[in-house]
């Protein structure tokens, strides 16, 4: 039941929920989602908390993952899909939309539109896709000047920095840089683009007790692994970035083609949620009854007396 309608509206801030969730044992599972729709079939699933994929979100809106939305664009995201959804989500902070104090307002945004995380990059602009090539990196003492400043800004957010390193620095590069920003104040580390089994486990091995996350996008450097095996190699979150717009997209697009060649749409119904599936997932029924209940007329019995 959508939560604008239930009598369960989360009262504990987003920040403070999705801590807890990462203190559990068990790995915690961050499908992406680009939109209100996504979070509520994500939700309907079984998961427990969300994760919003700059690129996802960018491509959704027919831009490149280049760093050139704002951070009012990714609250608009943000607010939808806690709002449809009522779970704690990591979002996407990219590079923090600039320097220390850019980031202090970005965190405090994020915050105030639902968020339950944030991950910071140490990428400079124009900043890539944590798996593409030719990343330029950001000095690793301005960056761990950004995670200061998140926690600084932040109430209850988690922070999550994120190093792009790995690729030109190596593991042991990538690890100093992730200590440095653990001094800083983060609360987990998100090393980007590993490429193997045994990074991941170096990796992991070198930062005991530390709070990490993977990251399983499809088409990039990383082989699949499953949930289960990212925790045996020493993993505490892993996101699914992209998967669910790849998906959807590959749906639009055949939608569009048969409808091009076939002039209507009657070879795709097979294919299509139902109006009763997409009233069911949104709740419709139960914002009518809510409508019903508030809305009822009473008309004025003559004029008041003074």
């Amino acid at each position: 039941m959508p939560y604008l309608v239930a009598a369960d509206l989360p009262a504990v801030p987003a920040g403070v929920r999705f801590r807890a969730l990462l203190e559990r044992p068990a790995i915690l599972q961050l499908p992406g989602t680009q939109n209100g729709m996504a979070a509520l079939q994500a939700r309907t699933a079984g998961f427990e908390a969300l994760y919003l994929s700059g690129a996802a979100m960018t491509a959704s809106m027919g831009l490149p993952d280049l760093g050139v939305i704002t951070v009012d664009e990714v609250c608009f995201f943000i607010r939808q899909i806690a709002r449809a959804s009522g779970l704690p989500l990591l979002a996407d902070g990219d590079t923090g939309y600039g320097e220390a104090l850019n980031v202090m307002h970005m965190v405090r945004a994020f915050e105030d539109a639902g968020a339950g995380g944030v991950h910071i990059e140490d990428q400079l602009l124009p900043k890539k896709c944590g798996h593409l090539n030719n990343k330029k990196l950001a000095d690793p003492h301005d960056m761990a000047a950004k995670v200061a400043a998140a926690v600084k800004a932040r109430r209850h957010l988690v922070i999550v920095a994120r190093t792009d390193a790995a690729e030109s620095e190596g593991i042991d590069g990538a690890v100093a840089r992730a200590k440095r920003y653990l001094a800083a104040g983060a609360d987990a580390i998100f090393p980007e683009a590993l490429v193997n089994a045994e990074m991941f486990r170096a990796f992991a091995k070198a930062m005991p007790g530390v709070k990490l996350l993977a990251n399983m996008t499809e088409f990039g450097q990383t082989p699949f692994f499953t949930a289960s095996e990212f925790e045996a190699m020493g993993y505490r979150m892993v996101i699914w970035p992209v998967s669910s717009l790849r998906v959807a997209n590959r749906a639009q697009a055949k939608l569009y083609a048969a409808l091009k060649r076939d002039g209507g749409t009657q070879n795709m119904l097979a294919e299509m949620q139902t109006r009763a599936e997409l009233y069911d997932t949104i709740g419709y029924h139960q914002y009518e009854a809510l409508d019903a209940s508030i809305v009822a007329t009473i008309v004025p019995q003559g004029m008041p007396q003074r």
